[in-house]
């Protein structure tokens, strides 16, 4: 199901469906798909706790890497696509754009959590791993401030994202008080 969207943006590129200006739509359409998985992974554990359905769990690393794909995708448009590799120019970009130094700060703090997502890690970093992968709250918070940041007019959308991921985290935050 995580490859659909991927599918459909590939047939529309393919098929010529893409707007007039087809690089910012695969932009926004592989940013959108990111922090859709992204927030679909914070909302596995409290909907696992809320409905005691526990099969809900063995999905939640899969959205996270699936959410770190289309994050890599998003990434590789900006770099490939639209900067054509021009170095001296994503430089320029991430210091000198907020929502790109912020997307860009996100991104680079997936990666970490993406690399140590496997049983192995789980197991080398024990209860650092928990730790470490506190993390994808930081990294939810930076898209939604990048995508707000990122709209010129109408930024319902990355607020409807960032209302969730808050509701998410405060979710977390109330059951582990509960737990302490």
């Amino acid at each position: 199901i995580c490859l659909i969207p991927a599918g459909v943006m590939l047939f529309d590129a393919l098929a010529g469906n893409l707007s007039a200006d087809p690089i910012k739509e695969l932009t926004h359409r592989t940013g959108t798909w990111g922090i859709t998985c992204l927030t679909a992974t914070l909302a596995i554990t409290p909907a696992r706790r809320l409905t005691g359905w526990n099969r809900l769990q063995s999905y939640r690393r899969m959205l996270g890497l699936f959410a770190f794909c289309y994050l890599c995708l998003h990434f590789s448009v900006y770099l490939v696509l639209d900067q054509f590799f021009d170095w001296h120019t994503i430089v320029k970009d991430v210091t000198k754009r907020p929502y790109i130094t912020v997307g860009f700060t996100g991104f680079l703090l997936m990666i970490p959590l993406a690399l140590t997502s496997t049983r192995g890690w789980v197991k080398r970093l024990g209860r650092r791993w928990v730790t470490l992968h506190a993390l994808i709250y930081v990294t939810a918070l930076a898209g939604v401030v990048h995508f707000t940041w990122s709209q010129k007019a109408d930024v319902t959308r990355p607020r409807l994202y960032g209302a969730a991921i808050v509701v998410l985290l405060a979710a977390r935050l109330l059951l582990m008080r509960r737990r302490a």
